[in-house]
């Protein structure tokens, strides 16, 4: 299947239900990681509504949320500098924290979250992201410990992901064709 936005064609790279039944598994291990645990999970908002609100119900520990709010791409070019729209309202210090973000590419957004984060002394910090570019990335990260699917360096849209606000919507994940 085929979609086109603003005059960009995309194609499926991921169907809904593939994307459920990944959760379900990472679910069950951030259960059995963080049974005897209360970790907070913090969102990277816009593009991980969806991604943590399907996460969220697979969770059956006791745990916090909270949210943050980057902004990194102009159109379908990442940009080098992250805006942080909405900050962290919420003491961390001692707590283990698990980041949930919706695609983890370059990196910078999430250096920048951990950075946040870091700064107020947690316990612990995993990454738990439905995909991951490695081919993308310009940073190290040595507690990326959940990802849902690794794909290539392609521009995606679907399941919260946009492109200039449009696609968030769409169950599957799709991906920008050339040509």
């Amino acid at each position: 299947m085929k979609i086109t936005i603003d005059q960009k064609q995309f194609e499926r790279l991921i169907d809904y239900h593939q994307i459920k039944k990944r959760i379900r598994l990472i679910g069950i291990q951030l259960n059995v990681t963080y049974e005897n645990q209360h970790p907070v999970f913090i969102g990277v908002l816009n593009g991980c509504f969806m991604f943590m609100a399907d996460l969220m119900k697979q969770i059956h520990i006791a745990c916090e949320l909270s949210f943050v709010k980057l902004a990194s791409y102009t159109g379908t070019e990442r940009q080098a500098r992250v805006k942080e729209l909405i900050g962290l309202e919420m003491d961390l210090a001692g707590r283990d924290v698990v980041i949930v973000e919706d695609v983890v590419d370059s990196g910078n957004s999430l250096k920048h979250t951990l950075d946040i984060i870091r700064a107020q002394q947690p316990r612990s910090v995993a990454v738990c992201t439905l995909l991951l570019k490695p081919d993308a990335l310009v940073h190290q990260f040595d507690n990326i410990a959940y990802v849902g699917f690794e794909i290539a360096n392609d521009f995606v849209i679907g399941y919260g992901l946009d492109y200039n606000g449009a696609g968030r919507t769409f169950p599957d994940i799709y991906r920008e064709t050339r040509g």
